[in-house]
């Protein structure tokens, strides 16, 4: 017993000989996280400066584009990882080595690698390219829907004329039913008076 409460005082004898040694040791780390978070500050400052640049480029492009066409809301988001969103399911961000564009398109089997440049002009042509392609998929569908559209109209305006004309036979059948009970009802009381 009297030599555990030794060997504790012994076990801190050390401590007290080097009584900054931990402080030191916490004051350089983080130094060196302040200095790791000061470089990757920087890093997604680049990133977003040079997504901003690409930003300005595609300026005069959705300028061009008509004003009933609302597929596309270019923006940057400002994230752990910065982008530059062209329309819900595209956007440009930045490579590995953070000099590098990357175009990429999220479909339901993934993510698709579109463009990729470190040249601006590139990025433009194929965000470009993109946005035909997005628009002539707009038109076909819109192509598409007004067929049906049309065909359900036809469809529609079938099923009104036969169910008036339903209408029509079945009164008519009502009408004579009726008739025909009136005649009877008539014959029958005209029957019954002559009889008394």
């Amino acid at each position: 017993m009297w030599g555990r409460k030794r060997q504790v005082a012994d076990e801190s004898a050390p401590a007290e000989a080097h009584p900054g040694q931990l402080q030191e040791a916490v004051r350089q780390a983080r130094i060196e996280s302040a200095e790791r978070t000061s470089v990757v500050v920087d890093l997604r400052d680049a990133e977003l400066a040079r997504l901003e640049l690409l930003n300005e480029a595609l300026g005069p492009l959705f300028a061009e584009l008509p004003p009933e066409i609302e597929l596309f809301d270019r923006g940057i988001s400002r994230g752990d990882t910065p982008r530059l969103w062209i329309d819900a399911i595209a956007f440009v961000a930045m490579g590995r080595d953070k000099r590098r564009y990357r175009f990429v398109q999220d479909t339901r089997y993934g993510r698709k690698l579109i463009a990729e440049s470190s040249e601006i002009g590139e990025m433009v042509e194929a965000v470009s390219h993109y946005l035909a392609g997005r628009m002539v998929e707009r038109e076909r569908a819109l192509a598409a829907d007004e067929a049906p559209l049309s065909e359900r109209l036809r469809q529609d305006a079938r099923i009104g004329r036969r169910r008036r004309r339903w209408r029509m036979i079945r009164a008519f059948l009502f009408g004579l039913v009726m008739g025909c009970i009136a005649v009877f009802a008539t014959l029958w009381y005209v029957a019954s008076r002559l009889a008394h």
